[in-house]
């Protein structure tokens, strides 16, 4: 009698029990690292996480496997990046036959538009060449000189330039902490759409999580400040950091351009060459998925040290500092005012 009782009871408990506790975790599948870090972070214990380029992969110039075919296919959340960052995307969809919502994380932010980026370099390059008039024309021998084949290498910069954009817009939103705001609220909103069962646990991590980014925000603003006006001139790899130096004052030149396929023309690097001796720029900066040698290449022709290495288009293995979308912003300001000020 008592035994029936206890067996009676174990299966009422059992019945009763809270459908969450019973339910399959969502299945979410994001392009890249800094994607999945963000999401991590919000969706915690109650999601499944694939994520396609890894740490220190470059997303340029990906090719999707078909283990992230059937990733995709299966997915009930994909996250991107979006603004043509995951150009093998839409391929990868397709083969997938992907059913489930697919979010690219910028939407709504205040986008950097490609036209309006290179309007402001070559007002740059401009400003630049005005200040230095006099002391080019003690070169004019030598220009005239070389005057033919700088002109063959623009135009073919010029075009190899257009070629590698990623489309209308600077894709590279995430290096603002203000733009990663709108890619978590973006991802909170999404994965409340696709489980509305755990809104509760999502919106607390994302809260907590919104509260560190903003204390990183004042954190890396101060940092930056220190760096004197006249020294915020940074040469990295490629043209990845449009975000970070709009909101903190910086101007970066990169001879590779917006992607990492892009190579680099000989007038390029000259003329990078050129600038960072006019203006006195004291170090260069490497990248995490861009090949060292250009660089190394340009720092040892201008005498210049190499600064540090930067986190552009993926995170560090998670077991280092860089490993996480905050301790990636932390390593790269702190190398930049390191090296700057």
């Amino acid at each position: 009698m008592i035994r029936r009782f206890i067996v009676s009871l174990a299966l009422s408990l059992f019945v009763l029990l809270p459908t969450i506790s019973l339910a399959a975790p969502v299945q979410v599948v994001t392009s890249f690292s800094v994607l999945k870090d963000l999401v991590k972070q919000v969706g915690g214990e109650q999601i499944e996480l694939t994520n396609l380029v890894g740490p220190n992969g470059d997303a340029h110039v990906y090719q999707p496997s078909p283990a992230n075919a059937q990733a995709v296919a299966h997915a009930d959340l994909l996250v991107i990046n979006g603004l043509g960052f995951e150009g093998w995307m839409e391929r990868l969809v397709e083969a997938a036959d992907f059913q489930g919502l697919m979010l690219a994380a910028t939407d709504g932010i205040d986008v950097i538009h490609l036209e309006e980026h290179d309007d402001e370099s070559e007002a740059t390059h401009h400003d630049e060449h005005e200040a230095h008039h006099e002391d080019e024309a003690t070169h004019h021998d030598e220009h005239e000189t070389h005057h033919e084949d700088e002109a063959e290498h623009h135009e073919e910069g010029k075009e190899d330039h257009h070629a590698h954009h990623h489309g209308e817009f600077d894709p590279h939103a995430w290096h603002s902490v203000i733009n990663t705001r709108t890619y978590v609220h973006n991802i909170l909103a999404a994965l409340v759409k696709v489980s509305p069962e755990n809104r509760a646990y999502f919106e607390e991590n994302a809260a907590r999580y919104l509260s560190q980014l903003k204390q990183l925000q004042t954190r890396l603003a101060a940092e930056m400040a220190s760096v004197p006006a006249n020294k915020r001139n940074v040469i990295t790899s490629h043209d990845a950091f449009g975000y970070l130096a709009k909101d903190y004052g910086f101007h970066f030149t990169a001879p590779q351009g917006m992607s990492t396929e892009a190579e680099a023309s000989a007038a390029d690097v000259v003329n990078i060459i050129k600038q960072i001796r006019q203006q006195n720029i004291q170090a260069v900066f490497v990248e995490n998925v861009s090949n060292p040698r250009l660089i190394e290449q340009i720092a040892r022709e201008t005498g210049v040290n190499i600064g540090g290495e930067l986190y552009s288009d993926a995170l560090a293995s998670e077991e280092q500092a860089a490993g996480t979308y905050i301790g990636m912003m932390e390593h790269n300001i702190s190398t930049l005012v390191n090296a700057l000020k």
